[in-house]
C-alpha cells in the first residue's frame, strides 16, 4: 500500500533572453556583430576578407562551452590566474614576530575584515565581523537543528514551509544583504568528551568504572563527531531605514534585526542557542585554517578566559597558498566547490542530509541566499517568463523543436511568477562545499566522498579553479559572497 511523499522544488537557474547558451550581453554582442557584418557586406563586401577571420574567432570563444562555461571566459580566468601568480597574489605569509596591531591581517578576501564585540541587550556580548571596506557587518546565529530523520513526515513539511516563510521575509528587510547558512562537522578530536569525563570522574571511583571510561575516551574520535549549524546574516548599515550615523547605531540597529530574525527561526525546525562570540567565530575561523587545532580550540573556549585567548589575530593562518585546484593552510589542505545546477528534478525535504552528514573529514556546506526586495522580485520574474516567451518564439521562426528542458524551464518561470503574485520570496540562492584533510595522501579520498555525496543530492557540484581561496572563505562566518566580490572586481 502506497502513500504520499511531499516533494519541493521552485528553483531554476537565472536567464535573460539570451540565445544558443549565452546570456543577454553576449547575445546582444553577437547580434550587433552580426548586423555589421551584413552591413559591410552590401556597402563594401572586399573588407569581409579582414573582418570575418576575426568575427568567427570571436564567436567560437563566446559559443564553444566547457562544462556550461564559454571558452572565451576560461582563457580570462587562467589569463587572469596567472597574473595573479606571477604577482605573488596567490601566496600568504603571516609575521611571528611582529609589533604593530596590522600584522596578523587575514589572507586574500578575509584581509579587510576586523572581530567586534557588542553588547547583545541580555547581559552577554557576540561577536560581528566588519567589513571595513564596504561597511557590511556580520553576526553569527547557532542553531541545534532537528533532524528530518526522526521526526514525522507532516512536522518536517510545516518546518520546510516556516523556512520558506522566513526566507521570504528578507525581501521586506533590505538591509539584510544575504544570509549564509553553514553545516559544519568534522570528526572528534576526542578533547571535549575527555575533558567532560576528566573533571566528572573521582579519584574515588571504583576501578572497573574508571577503565570502561577511560576505553569510551580512547575510541570515541574514531566514531563521534562535531556538528555544528549557524546563520550568518550580513547586514549593510546605509540600506536600513533608520539610517545609523556612526558604528555605533549602525551595531545597535543589526542586534534589534537579529532578534527578530532569531524569533521567527524557532518554527523551521531549529533551537536558536544565541549569538557567536567574538571568541567563538575567532576560534571557527582558526580550526578552519588549522584543523589539529580543534582541540585545543574547544578547551579555551570552555574556559573562563576564552575572549583574551581567542582574538582575530589568532584566527588566521602562519602560511597559505593557493593553488588553481586547492588551497594549502598551516599544514593542511582543501578543496572547495560551488554547485553548477540545482536539481532538475522535485525532491524531499532531506535531499541535502547525506551531503551535509558527517564523514571521516573536516567539511563545511554552506547554502547563501540573497534575497531580491519584495518591490523588485515581481519585475524581475516577469522579465525571466519574457525572456521565455522570446526564446520559444525565437525557435519557431527558426523551425527549431522545443527540447524537454526547455519546455521544463518555460513551465518553471511561470510557476516563479504565479507563486510570487501569491506572496513568496524570490532568492537567488548558491551553495560552496569544502572538505580539508591534514595529509595530502588522503585529498582524493576526500574529494571523491564530497562528490559522491553530491550525486545523491542531485546537485552538480563544480570545483572553482582558480577561486579556492574565495570558496573556502565563504564557508566561514565572515559575510564573503563570491557574486559580490566578482560585481566589486568589474566595478
Amino acid at each position: 500500500m502506497g502513500h504520499d511523499v511531499r516533494t519541493y522544488g521552485g528553483w531554476r537557474r537565472r536567464r535573460g533572453i539570451g540565445l544558443l547558451g549565452m546570456d543577454t550581453a553576449s547575445t546582444f554582442t553577437a547580434l550587433g556583430a552580426a548586423l555589421l557584418l551584413v552591413l559591410v557586406a552590401a556597402t563594401a563586401p572586399r573588407l569581409l576578407v579582414y573582418l570575418l577571420p576575426p568575427a568567427l574567432l570571436a564567436g567560437g570563444l563566446g559559443m564553444v562551452r566547457i562544462g556550461g562555461v564559454s571558452l572565451a571566459r576560461q582563457m580570462l580566468a587562467r589569463v587572469r590566474w596567472r597574473w595573479g601568480v606571477l604577482r605573488g597574489h596567490h601566496r600568504y605569509r603571516a609575521g611571528v614576530v611582529v609589533d604593530h596591531s596590522r600584522a596578523f591581517q587575514l589572507p586574500g578576501v578575509l584581509a579587510p575584515l576586523t572581530l567586534l564585540s557588542a553588547e547583545d541587550g541580555y547581559g552577554g556580548r557576540y561577536g560581528i565581523v566588519w567589513d571595513r571596506r564596504t561597511g557590511l557587518l556580520t553576526a553569527t546565529l547557532r542553531l541545534v537543528p532537528t533532524s528530518t530523520w526522526l521526526a514525522d513526515r507532516g512536522d518536517a513539511d510545516a518546518w520546510v514551509a516556516s523556512w520558506g516563510h522566513w526566507l521570504a521575509g528578507l525581501g521586506h528587510a533590505p538591509a539584510i544583504r544575504w544570509v549564509t547558512v553553514t553545516v559544519e562537522t568534522a570528526p572528534e578530536p576526542g578533547s571535549t568528551l575527555a575533558d567532560a569525563i576528566d573533571r566528572a570522574v573521582t579519584p574515588a571511583a571504583p576501578a572497573p568504572a574508571r577503565a570502561i571510561m577511560d576505553e569510551l575516551v580512547r575510541t570515541a574520535p574514531a566514531t563521534a563527531a562535531d556538528v555544528n549549524t549557524r546563520v550568518s546574516v550580513t547586514f549593510d548599515p546605509r540600506a536600513a531605514s533608520t539610517a545609523p550615523r556612526d558604528l555605533i547605531e549602525a551595531v545597535a540597529e543589526l542586534g534589534r534585526t537579529l532578534d527578530g530574525l532569531a524569533s521567527r527561526l524557532g518554527g523551521c525546525g531549529v533551537a536558536v542557542v544565541g549569538r557567536a562570540s567574538a571568541a567563538e567565530i575567532a576560534g571557527t575561523v582558526r580550526t578552519a585554517f588549522d584543523p589539529r587545532s580543534r582541540g585545543e580550540v574547544d578547551r579555551l573556549l570552555t574556559g573562563p578566559a576564552a575572549e583574551e585567548l581567542l582574538s582575530w589575530s589568532d584566527a588566521g593562518p602562519v602560511a597559505a597558498t593557493e593553488h588553481t585546484g586547492h588551497y594549502e593552510h598551516d599544514g593542511a589542505t582543501s578543496v572547495t566547490w560551488a554547485w553548477h545546477e540545482p536539481p532538475r528534478q522535485n525532491v524531499r525535504s532531506d535531499v541535502l542530509a547525506r551531503l551535509v552528514a558527517p564523514g571521516p573529514f573536516p567539511k563545511r556546506v554552506t547554502l547563501q541566499y540573497r534575497a531580491l526586495p519584495a518591490a523588485t522580485a515581481s519585475r524581475v520574474l516577469q522579465q525571466e517568463v519574457n525572456a521565455a516567451a522570446f526564446r520559444a518564439q525565437f525557435r519557431r521562426r527558426t523551425g527549431r523543436d522545443e527540447s524537454a528542458r526547455e519546455t521544463w524551464d518555460t513551465a518553471r518561470a511561470r510557476q516563479a511568477a504565479t507563486e510570487e503574485a501569491m506572496g513568496a520570496g524570490v532568492c537567488l540562492v548558491s551553495l560552496y562545499a569544502t572538505v580539508t584533510v591534514t595529509d595530502p595522501d588522503q585529498l582524493q579520498r576526500a574529494v571523491s566522498h564530497v562528490e559522491a555525496a553530491g550525486d545523491t543530492a542531485r546537485i552538480r557540484l563544480r570545483r572553482l579553479w582558480g577561486g579556492q581561496a574565495a570558496g573556502f572563505a565563504t564557508t566561514l562566518p565572515c559575510g564573503i559572497c563570491p557574486p559580490e566580490l566578482s560585481r566589486r572586481l568589474f566595478h
